[in-house]
């Protein structure tokens, strides 16, 4: 595509995002009949029964793919959710999902990480919701958010957001939630139905005790990840019986208010087990303090945080992993809002400042800068797989700085937004790569209720 098409494409891409996000809400303004049809079928039922529904378009532009070793790309993503929910009695809430996610514009063979068209997203029932003491369950296909969901997430950003096929079982006190999980992400077919994958799962415990001390809270985690082969794992051998992931995690948060109104976050994980043939030994910890301040009558909220996770100091050797697994995580926005990086071989520095002009339009600011922890190990995405890797370390250690920009605003039942990203390459990405610094801009609008 020469450049006149494709300054003449971003155009009309701008032009016609613009124009459908601020339409759209002086539309609704006068005729909100899907969101009335809810309200009214909520009423008519006695609240047993709720329709929910979600219309979310995101026009994006993303330039110096895989560092420049991919074309630039410019599409749209579409995402609709249709819900239902029925609570017949006290005890039991059954509800499901669909979600369609396109990419139009996106060309031929575009992933199964964009698009899935019509699927059952959400499937699950609930025994005993309301109940705040005693034994409750949910079993079925369900979106799953753990602690600050750096471990087990359902990211949101991404068009199709993962989902998992589970089952939880948990006592509730006041002061503490005892649960017992087996989660396993939905594998996205395209053509075909999403089927359970389950040779790639998590399970163990995960236990909350909420204002534990000085409005405190603490949660403890031991986790079990198994993944074989029809799972996805392709390493080890089946003759040898290696041919499996088993990784334990054990971990904790604790998070609250400090004086001053200064809140704090901290978190720690330690890893064993084995990749294959591999023994698995890994860690990772993150911590975060944030503070709001008044400006001008205009609330000033900021963030800053640091992060770890371990790498392999030699890959050459077979008989050991130390790169943590960062198992299902929701990645958006902890590393940058391009989403480029996880939480495997890195350190990483990151603030957010967040500017709340009025009760319904805020500007954010964010900065980041990594390193790797192990220059023989590589860079990986937010997925969790290899970007590109310096065997010999020569590369050196920092990965780059991003720089990002992003306002939201809200009308009523819409959010609608824009930013914009750009990341600086460091020594690493410049002697590993063709050296192309990413840049991010997009548009984006959202009707839910």
């Amino acid at each position: 595509m020469n450049l006149n098409n494709r300054l003449r494409r971003r155009f009309v891409l701008a032009a016609t995002a613009s124009l459908t996000a601020w339409a759209a809400p002086a539309a609704a303004q006068r005729w909100d009949w899907p969101a009335q049809a809810a309200s009214f079928v909520t009423s008519e039922t006695g609240g047993k029964l709720k329709l929910g529904f979600e219309s979310r378009a995101r026009y994006e532009s993303r330039t110096g793919q895989a560092f420049g070793r991919s074309p630039d790309l410019e599409t749209g993503l579409v995402r609709h959710r249709l819900s239902l929910t029925y609570k017949p009695t006290k005890w039991l809430k059954v509800s499901g999902m669909v979600q369609d996610g396109r990419a139009p514009w996106y060309g031929r063979g575009a992933p199964n990480s964009v698009r899935d068209q019509a699927d059952l997203q959400e499937g699950y029932f609930e025994l005993f919701p309301d109940r705040k003491k005693g034994f409750g369950m949910t079993a079925g296909r369900m979106m799953l958010n753990y602690g600050e969901t750096r471990l087990i997430g359902s990211p949101q950003w991404s068009n199709l957001s993962r989902t998992y096929d589970h089952a939880r079982i948990y006592y509730r006190l006041p002061q503490m939630q005892l649960e017992m999980l087996y989660v396993s992400p939905v594998k996205v077919v395209l053509g075909g139905f999403n089927r359970p994958v389950l040779g790639d799962h998590v399970w163990g415990m995960y236990n909350s005790f909420p204002n534990l001390f000085k409005k405190s809270l603490l949660e403890v985690y031991v986790l079990r990840r198994d993944r074989n082969r029809p799972g996805g794992f392709t390493g080890g051998s089946r003759q040898a019986g290696t041919d499996r992931l088993g990784v334990n995690t054990y971990g904790g948060r604790v998070a609250g208010p400090l004086r001053r109104g200064v809140k704090y976050s901290l978190e720690g994980a330690l890893q064993s087990g084995k990749v294959g043939p591999a023994i698995h030994r890994g860690a990772a910890w993150f911590t975060s303090l944030s503070r709001r301040w008044m400006v001008g009558g205009k609330p000033l909220d900021v963030l800053g945080e640091y992060k770890f996770a371990s790498g392999t100091r030699n890959p050459q050797d077979s008989s050991r992993v130390a790169t943590f697994d960062q198992l299902y995580p929701a990645n958006h926005d902890k590393f940058g809002h391009q989403d480029l990086f996880g939480w495997r071989n890195i350190h990483n520095v990151r603030s957010v400042t967040t500017l709340g002009v009025t009760k319904v339009f805020a500007l954010n600011f964010m900065y980041s800068n990594s390193w790797l922890a192990a220059k023989r190990d590589g860079l990986y995405s937010g997925s969790g797989q290899v970007i590109v890797r310096s065997a010999t370390g020569a590369a050196g250690r920092h990965v780059g700085q991003e720089a990002d920009c992003f306002m939201t605003y809200k009308f009523k039942r819409f959010t609608l937004g824009a930013g914009y990203g750009y990341l600086f390459k460091g020594e690493f990405i410049r002697k590993t790569t063709p050296g192309v610094n990413p840049s991010y801009a997009y548009v984006f609008h959202t009707y839910s209720f």
